[in-house]
């Protein structure tokens, strides 16, 4: 074990002499340009070290850049996604203030054109079930309101008051089938009652004789004899008409009024005298 152990470290002195040797050669030798070799060598050495360093610092720093950039990008994306939406806000809002000002229009113009004291008023809800047809309205006691008293839109007849209060009243539609109000046919003025569907949202004609001519497309208007709803205001059109043999078994009336769109109403203030059936006919 001695011996190999001497041999180990006589070939490891050797090696180091040998490249010691080598290295003062190299020291001591010039390349072509002059410089000496080991220097050359080693100049390589550090620059390829140095190159690697380099690019990798560059790549860290483009990595880096890059980041910053797309940062800046989603940030600027979200500004305008936030501009965008408030944007399509603003629109909608003028769209609804347009569709505002127009009802209003309409209305303020009906109670221009009306020889009945009316009162303008806002629907601020609506009946829960479909059989009871309702609505509420933001006008009460305090402005003159009372029961039975008509309301009107520009379209036609809405319903009549049913329970009013100090701020608000009730409002029964005339689509309620609780609901009924005096009619005449306008082309043949033919008399009859409207009574309402409940909630298929159409109208019927009833108690109609037999007599009188009566087709789809006739307009239908209040004749006033209930002492509710004034005299030549419109319900609606005839829808359909059904005849069994030489009477009428099932009239049909389209509303004017889209009740599920109104916004804003007239509350006709002025009474409504109670007409007989004999001083409807003109």
């Amino acid at each position: 074990m001695a011996l190999l152990d001497i041999r180990q470290r006589s070939g490891f002195l050797f090696l180091a002499v040998t490249l010691g040797q080598i290295l003062l050669v190299s020291a001591q030798v010039n390349s072509k340009s002059g410089v000496p070799v080991i220097e050359s060598v080693t100049f390589g050495l550090f620059s390829e070290v140095q190159r690697g360093l380099s690019g990798g610092v560059l790549g860290i720093g483009r990595l880096w850049t890059g980041y910053i950039a797309l940062r800046h990008v989603k940030a600027e994306n979200d500004a305008l996604k936030r501009d965008l939406a408030a944007a399509q806000i603003a629109v909608q809002e003028q769209r609804a203030l347009a569709d505002r000002t127009r009802g209003l229009e309409r209305l303020l113009d009906l109670r221009e054109h009306l020889n009945l004291q009316t009162v303008a008023a806002e629907i601020i809800g609506a009946a829960a079930t479909p059989d009871f047809r309702t609505l509420t309205i933001d006008k009460g006691t305090r402005d003159g309101i009372r029961a039975d008293m008509s309301v009107i839109a520009p379209a036609g007849i809405v319903g009549r008051l049913v329970v009013p209060s100090l701020r608000s009243a009730k409002v029964q539609l005339l689509i309620d089938r609780n609901a009924a109000a005096g009619a005449i046919i306008e082309r043949t003025r033919a008399q009859g009652v409207v009574v309402g569907g409940g909630s298929d949202d159409r109208l019927r004609l009833e108690y109609m004789s037999e007599v009188f001519d009566v087709v789809v497309g006739d307009v239908v208007v209040t004749s006033g004899i209930d002492g509710i709803y004034p005299k030549g205001f419109v319900i609606g059109k005839i829808e359909s008409v059904e005849r069994a043999g030489n009477a009428y078994k099932k009239i049909t009336i389209k509303p004017a009024v889209d009740f599920s769109s109104l916004e804003e109403v007239l509350v006709v203030l002025t009474p409504t005298p109670a007409r007989g059936a004999e001083s409807t006919s003109e």
